[in-house]
């Protein structure tokens, strides 16, 4: 699949390999760890890249399945990690730690050093998949 329908250039997970690539340093090799681990917990999981501008002409690593699992976003210091759905599914583990006060998101900041619990994490991507999978509204009882 093509970023954002375009006829040439990169695919979207070519151009995440690029941006991880271009990194270098413990923000990639962060992305690339959770990028696995939503490939091992969902296979079908399609990878895009979203919100390309002059600023950030990599745009944004997001995974779907039936509407976005998460997306990643790199910041200096920091790999944000966001839920679209997060405040609709539980989060037993406590993973959520960015993003708690909203109405649909949570995310997960991972900072340098930080490790996410693999087999938690994939529970939770499996959750966000169960969960645009089930045609699910917002206005569902949010998890607790």
């Amino acid at each position: 699949m093509k970023d954002s329908g375009s006829i040439e250039g990169p695919s979207a997970p070519e151009l995440i390999d690029m941006r991880i690539a271009e990194l270098g340093d413990w923000r990639g090799r962060a992305l690339g760890r959770v990028r696995a681990l939503i490939k091992q917990a969902d296979p079908d999981a399609v990878e895009e890249v979203k919100w390309r501008k002059p600023s950030n002409p990599m745009g944004v690593p997001v995974w779907s399945h039936d509407g976005i699992i998460c997306t990643g976003e790199i910041y200096k210091d920091k790999v944000k990690l966001t839920f679209a759905k997060g405040a609709f599914l539980g989060d037993p583990a406590g993973l959520f730690n960015a993003g708690l006060g909203g109405n649909a998101r949570r995310a997960i900041d991972l900072h340098e050093g930080d490790e996410v619990d693999p087999e938690a994490f994939m529970a939770l991507i499996r959750a966000a998949v169960g969960f645009n999978s089930s045609g699910s509204k917002a206005k569902s009882k949010r998890a607790r």
